[in-house]
């Protein structure tokens, strides 16, 4: 196969007008389709010519800024060979940076020979002024703050309702009086970028709610960010000069065009074959590793390119400090399966503009070979779901988990010390946008996603959570007392494990979705933070652990514990932890001491986390004396609280 060594870069404006170029190596033609102010009308169709390297190219001389335009590709219709060509078919650029309108399903979308230029967003040409290139916003060990713009802002009763629910809403005062109280080191903005829904959502009277169905790589959606590229780059400013970072979490394993069922709205219908995987000699099959329908062929030279000049883009236009990939197994899938070493993988964070910053892994997906936690080459983060499970399965009470939590604090050394490696990249976190709210972990032990017409067969089952004593949301207030508990003990559990952190938003405050585990298709009050049920004694508590995490050196660092006097593990005795104490079945309360610098008063001193899972109170002597608590009135020795974990300093 011929491919040219640099690929089209879309719509590029010279001294001669504005080049417009599409790669497309099946197509038999292109046309380029301008059009009116409004993007309704069609105001020209010019056919683009195609050069060996197989990129059709016009110069237009009038098409400046503000220009809508789209393409249309002609070729042969055969599904089942692969080739999705039908000219009637209004196609977004792949390079497009901005359009004029959200994405909405539409019969015709899916329906050979049915024109949609009606209906299609267009993509606005645009120039964009670039940042300052700086480094990124964050640090080792720091909190990242998962957050859906819409769901985040649009309950905010601070924020002026004329930006509620988009990405300005974020630079608002009181949203980012609250990012810093709870000690947030970057927000990560689940996806801005151009999506359709799900086609079975709106004949059920539901709407995407999280953006995982993308169209354009580049183009931000304008429910999301109607300012476009401005918008994101003065918000992230605003934050920047909070100390706060920008992740931008990105799909490229998959487009919304889906299955063989599906629409032909951009890359389907430039080239089926080049931009998606098929199962060798099957050209009309698409593989499904990621659920979604097609597969996204990151490892095609003029993929991997699109993928890096998205990136490129975001950091050089906007200021964004890092990138959240999902399922990115699929960035590092070959013809020979998962490759860590990949072409794709090593030009992510190679590339002059991107190598370093900040790049977090989902490292699963599920086809074969899909599950890759600690694989990632080193430049890369990895979401921890082992983590995130042996955290709660302790905290539920399962027997003999105290090891399996103990690797956790410690940063997962047995996954991440794979390849001879000698620093944690974990992203430790106890829920994430996808799977129970934090609260309805200890408020729900089974699913309930009934309300998003499924049957309840959607959603994991297994989410290793309780309810303590109640399924669902209750007003005893015993019950409600006990599991604001078990929230504090698990936030302080998260909150001294070493590696990064991840809370979603609202987390910190007791935000609950009903039992919903899996509510990406509820984009209303399921999904919306309700800013006036939060708890602030949650809240409180939150904000006291990220200021213990900043003022400890210990929490900075990500190298694994040596064992030389770094960590010690002590019994409710003030012993060391004996083999027999780690296997007890019943899990009995200890103690994790670190040694650490003290940055509030320049001493190097001993923490001492004491954890107590148990129904009881439990007598803890620590060794030595000049123990003193933090936070807490409790001496030495302490009566640790049932349920919770408790902290001691000692200079």
């Amino acid at each position: 196969m011929q491919t040219p060594s640099v690929f089209p870069k879309g719509a590029i404006q010279t001294e001669n007008g504005t080049e417009f170029t599409v790669y497309s190596r099946h197509a038999s033609q292109i046309d380029l389709c301008l059009f009116d102010t409004k993007g309704e009308k069609e105001t020209a169709r010019l056919p683009m010519t195609r050069g060996e390297d197989d990129v059709h190219r016009l110069t237009v001389s009038d098409a400046g800024p503000g220009t809508r335009y789209g393409f249309r590709a002609h070729g042969i219709y055969a599904p089942e060979h692969g080739l999705w060509f039908d000219p009637e078919k209004l196609l977004l650029d792949p390079y497009a940076m901005e359009i004029d309108r959200p994405f909405r399903h539409d019969p015709a979308l899916y329906a050979f020979g049915a024109e949609t230029g009606g209906i299609m967003p267009k993509a606005i040409l645009s120039q964009h002024e670039p940042v300052r290139r700086q480094p990124p916003f964050f640090a080792e060990g720091g909190l990242i703050y998962e957050l859906a713009v819409k769901s985040f802002t649009r309950l905010h009763p601070e924020v002026p309702e004329e930006i509620r629910g988009t990405v300005a809403a974020l630079a608002h005062p009181a949203i980012v009086a609250h990012l810093k109280k709870i000690g947030v080191d970057a927000v990560e903005l689940m996806p801005i970028t151009a999506w359709i829904d799900e086609r079975h959502l709106p004949p059920l009277g539901l709407s995407n709610a999280w953006g995982y169905n993308p169209v354009g790589f580049m183009a931000l959606d304008p429910r999301l960010c109607p300012g476009g590229v401005r918008e994101l780059r003065d918000t992230i400013a605003v934050l920047h000069a909070e100390g706060i970072g920008v992740i931008l979490d990105l799909v490229f394993n998959h487009t919304g065009e889906s299955d063989m069922e599906g629409s032909i709205l951009s890359l389907r219908g430039l080239d089926n074959l080049t931009a998606f995987r098929h199962p060798p000699g099957k050209p009309g099959v698409l593989v499904n590793d990621t659920g979604t329908g097609n597969t996204v062929a990151c490892d095609h030279p003029y993929i991997r390119q699109l993928i890096v000049d998205s990136l490129r883009h975001f950091v050089l236009n906007a200021g964004v400090d890092g990138f959240r990939f999902d399922l990115a197994p699929v960035l590092g899938r070959t013809a020979n399966g998962f490759d860590m070493a990949s072409e794709t993988l090593a030009t992510m964070h190679s590339d002059p503009l991107l190598y370093d910053r900040v790049l977090i892994a989902e490292p699963w997906d599920i086809g074969p070979g899909g599950y890759q936690l600690g694989n990632f080459p080193e430049s890369f983060l990895e979401w921890n779901d082992r983590a995130r499970d042996d955290m709660r399965r302790f905290w539920r009470g399962d027997a003999g988990t105290t090891g399996a939590l103990a690797d956790a604090l410690s940063g997962s050394s047995p996954i991440f010390s794979r390849h001879g490696r000698s620093n944690s990249r974990s992203v430790n976190f106890l829920a994430a946008h996808d799977g129970f709210t934090l609260f309805d972990l200890v408020s729900h032990e089974h699913k309930h996603n009934e309300k998003n017409g499924e049957n309840n067969r959607d959603g994991h089952n297994e989410n290793h959570s309780w309810n303590n004593g109640f399924e669902g949301l209750t007003d005893d207030p015993a019950i409600v007392a006990t599991r604001i508990a078990d929230v504090k003990a698990l936030l302080s559990t998260l909150f001294v494990s070493r590696g990064v952190l991840m809370l979603t938003a609202g987390d910190e405050g007791g935000r609950s979705q009903h039992g919903n585990n899996n509510a990406y298709c509820q984009d209303n009050d399921i999904t919306w933070v309700d800013w006036s049920s939060l708890v602030p004694e949650l809240i409180d508590h939150t904000a006291f652990l990220a200021a213990l995490r900043k003022r400890f050196g210990v929490f900075s660092q990500t190298s694994f514990f040596s064992g030389s006097g770094d960590v010690t593990w002590l019994a409710p005795g003030g012993e060391p932890m004996t083999v027999a104490d780690w296997e007890s079945p019943n899990g009995p309360a200890f103690a994790m001491v670190l040694s650490t610098s003290d940055r509030e008063t320049g001493d190097e001193v001993e923490l001492a986390v004491l954890i107590n899972r148990g129904r009881d109170v439990v007598p803890f002597t620590l060794p030595g004396n000049g123990w003193h608590a933090i936070g807490t009135d409790f001496g030495n020795p302490a009566f640790l609280p049932a349920r919770s974990v408790v902290f001691y300093l000692r200079s």
